[in-house]
């Protein structure tokens, strides 16, 4: 089920799209400059991104460093370090790249704000949703939330020490783990479930996807390592 109003557009790009330029283990359509893939193959499927999808503006695209940094996307004029971006004009387009990490698209129901994060299991436990959330200015119930596709939990395997930090923060967070033969297993969804209830956000969607398991859909760092290129997830207002 979507919630989000008829003029908020969002996507989450494919990893193969006719017409892609990158080639090998990044076949064919990704979108990030700093995966040792051609810079010219990514270049051009950015433009390919603009036309394909017919955006009304290139993306804002930030340096993304697991941090819990949100920005005002329609304040920037250049790359900035960040793992969330929001904004309340027509046409900006918000977006973040993952290749297992966990996008969290964010709109207000009135359809006049939007957001997207990307939430690694260190973002989502120093606060990245949290502080996205706080760019919107208004109650949990009054957003609408889409879980991008993410790493499902049996594929992602994580140390001792991160269900630890996710403890310290809020106990809440001990059912998503599972524990299997000795070893811990994260469930990022339901830990992004668990901020965005906490705020009273309860219109959230998606969530249903692995980026490990779908290979033909998704690129995937825990699956191929440093050869792996990223998806580009957007958020943008259009006139109602």
């Amino acid at each position: 089920m979507n919630f989000f109003p008829n003029n908020v557009k969002l996507l989450s790009t494919p990893r193969l799209l006719e017409g892609g330029s990158s080639k090998g283990n990044f076949e064919n359509f990704n979108l990030a400059l700093h995966v040792n893939d051609e810079q010219g193959a990514v270049l051009a499927n950015r433009d390919l991104l603009l036309s394909h999808y017919n955006l009304p503006s290139s993306p804002i695209w930030i340096n993304q460093t697991h941090s819990k940094r949100s920005i005002d996307a329609d304040s920037i004029s250049s790359i900035v370090e960040a793992d969330a971006s929001y904004s309340k004009k027509l046409g900006t387009v918000c977006g973040v790249l993952t290749a297992d990490c966990l996008p969290v698209f964010i709109c207000n129901k009135e359809g006049t704000a939007v957001g997207v994060a990307h939430a690694g299991w260190r973002g989502l436990v120093d606060g990245i949703i949290e502080s996205l959330i706080e760019s919107f200015d208004c109650n949990g119930k009054d957003l609408s939330v889409h879980l991008g596709p993410a790493i499902s939990q049996l594929s992602f395997e994580v140390g001792g020490e991160v269900k630890s930090q996710y403890l310290s923060k809020n106990k809440n967070f001990e059912n998503c783990f599972t524990n299997l033969n000795n070893k811990y297993y994260l469930d990022l969804y339901d830990a992004a479930r668990v901020v965005l209830k906490s705020f009273g956000v309860s219109s959230i969607s998606g969530g249903d996807r692995c980026t490990y398991k779908e290979s033909d859909k998704y690129f995937s760092h825990r699956r191929d390592g440093k050869c792996s290129g990223r998806m580009a997830h957007l958020i943008w207002m259009e006139n109602s």
